[in-house]
């Protein structure tokens, strides 16, 4: 994340709490706002699994 209470996460680490703040507010245009609505999608359907395997491929875990 670029800016904000959470720069320097990586975007999938953000807690869910703010990424529906940010849903309510609107995300920003563009590329950023396209990841960090992926995210929402991903870890408020329940399949986050998906972001720690990605993590755990990549060694970022």
């Amino acid at each position: 994340m670029p800016f904000g209470k959470h720069k320097d996460t990586l975007i999938c680490d953000i807690p869910v709490s703010y990424l529906e703040w940010m849903y309510k507010k609107g995300f920003p245009p563009g590329k950023l706002g396209m990841m960090l609505n992926t995210v929402y999608e991903i870890k408020t359907n329940g399949v986050d699994q998906i972001l720690r395997q990605i993590k755990y491929k990549y060694g970022r875990y």
